[in-house]
């Protein structure tokens, strides 16, 4: 009996399943990673807001007793998680629209 697993390791499975980076994979190391840079400063961006929004709900709803600014920090919160998920999942989706495409 011969095993799939033998013939692979963990590197197998992971590239497996991380894009290729689809129409981006003829560019350089340097605007790869200057694109990688710019996504992780629009993620971080995205959770100080979700973090703003927290604060903002929190203070909002206890301390100023503001049902207002409560809601806008529910509002902030769900914009900035969409924000993270979005920009995570854009080099899976420019990978799956590229290769639908060719």
């Amino acid at each position: 009996m011969i095993l799939a697993a033998e013939k692979g390791d963990i590197t197998t499975i992971i590239g497996g399943i991380a894009p290729n980076w689809g129409p981006f994979g003829s560019l350089g190391n340097e605007a790869r990673v200057m694109i990688e840079v710019v996504m992780a400063i629009a993620i971080l961006l995205c959770l100080g807001i979700a973090i703003w929004g927290a604060a903002k709900q929190r203070i909002g709803a206890t301390a100023l007793r503001d049902t207002f600014s409560a809601e806008q920090g529910k509002g902030l919160i769900v914009a900035g998680l969409t924000g993270v998920f979005i920009i995570g999942s854009l080099g899976t989706v420019f990978t799956i629209v590229y290769g639908m495409a060719v």
